[in-house]
């Protein structure tokens, strides 16, 4: 493996080109080239559930959902990140590489990522005219956050615990929240 400098500065047009011949996937924040980490079992786990329930739900219509390797276009020749799961449903999305008009963002949350995830990623992703729910979910207990856009444009926050039901509006799709965790070994809490 070739080492690589701590920061790699490049334009939009060649992260592009560059970005997919590469064996580690990297995101693009104004210029910087930023390596993706790896997940845990618990987080592969969630997302592939994520992933498989939802691709199930929506068999019969038009919407996509993508995981883990296409990127979404979140502000272009600027951000380009790889969120864990991503649902379009706009006919528009055409590229091969990316989606740009996401209707669904989720991310499934690690230590090493959660700040960004809730932070600065969101931040970008409530820019998009098209996002009407960004969900988080956690993998260290049972949990998950989902903001929605309401009809005056602001994001409101609904929690889901392991006994709940959860209504993505954007694509009216229900799941339990039970069904997202299958598989999953909770690491149990130390005790004094």
């Amino acid at each position: 493996m070739v080492a690589l400098p701590d920061r790699i500065l490049i334009s939009a047009e060649e992260y592009l080109i560059w970005e997919p011949t590469q064996e580690q996937r990297y995101e693009y924040w104004d210029g910087e080239v930023v390596a993706m980490s790896g997940g845990t079992r618990n987080h592969n786990r969630v997302s592939l559930n994520f992933s498989k329930l939802l691709d199930d739900a929506l068999a019969d219509c038009s919407c996509e959902v993508y995981i883990v390797d296409v990127k979404v276009q979140v502000e272009p020749g600027q951000k380009y990140f790889y969120p864990d799961v991503v649902v379009t449903c706009d006919d528009r999305d055409d590229d091969p590489q990316l989606v740009q008009f996401p209707c669904l963002i989720i991310e499934v949350l690690s230590p090493s990522t959660e700040a960004v995830d809730r932070g600065k990623k969101f931040a970008k992703y409530r820019q998009s005219p098209t996002l009407q729910e960004y969900v988080l979910v956690q993998v260290a207990q049972s949990g998950v956050e989902v903001f929605r856009r309401n009809e005056q444009g602001k994001w409101v926050l609904s929690d889901y615990n392991l006994g709940d039901r959860l209504l993505l509006e954007s694509i009216n799709v229900e799941i339990a929240i039970a069904d997202l965790y299958r598989q999953v070994e909770f690491e149990a809490e130390a005790t004094d």
